[in-house]
């Protein structure tokens, strides 16, 4: 008997199934998306308990403040007229009007000197640059790019 070539049958490729125990690429995204929006609200949770506390301790810091600063505007009132009564001197000094005077016009040199100083500070501030940089970095970490 001669030999004949065998023909070959067509067969389908082989797909690949997944095994039982492994994910699917599907599943996969799907838990991440999960896991990264999970993520972000307990970051969130988190951000609003330390603000909460730091706001208490905050209105605590401002009250105490406010109160040094009333105590503080009581004390500049009794120098205020100690300094006019030493410019009067028991008569001996300028008249109790002129003297008055004198520590008012001082006080708003004081305050005019300090507006001017805050004038300048308030214009040396500028946006959080460093802030802003990163925040634009953060969606080229998310795509994988450093």
């Amino acid at each position: 008997m001669a030999h004949q070539p065998a023909t070959r049958q067509a067969t389908p490729p082989a797909v690949a199934v997944p095994a039982a125990d492994e994910p699917t690429i599907g599943k996969l995204v799907t838990d991440a998306s999960r896991d990264i929006s999970s993520l972000i609200s307990k970051e969130i949770q988190l951000a609003k308990s330390e603000l909460k506390v730091s706001i208490k301790f905050g209105v605590t810091g401002i009250a105490l403040f406010a109160a040094a600063g009333f105590v503080a505007v009581l004390a500049i009132i009794m120098l205020s007229v100690a300094f006019a009564y030493l410019i009067h001197w028991n008569g001996d000094g300028l008249a109790l009007h002129w003297a008055f005077l004198i520590v008012t016009f001082v006080y708003l040199l004081v305050a005019g000197l300090l507006a001017f100083v805050g004038i300048k500070k308030v214009k040396q501030v500028g946006p959080p640059e460093k802030a802003i940089e990163q925040g634009r970095e953060i969606p080229k970490a998310l795509k994988g790019k450093s």
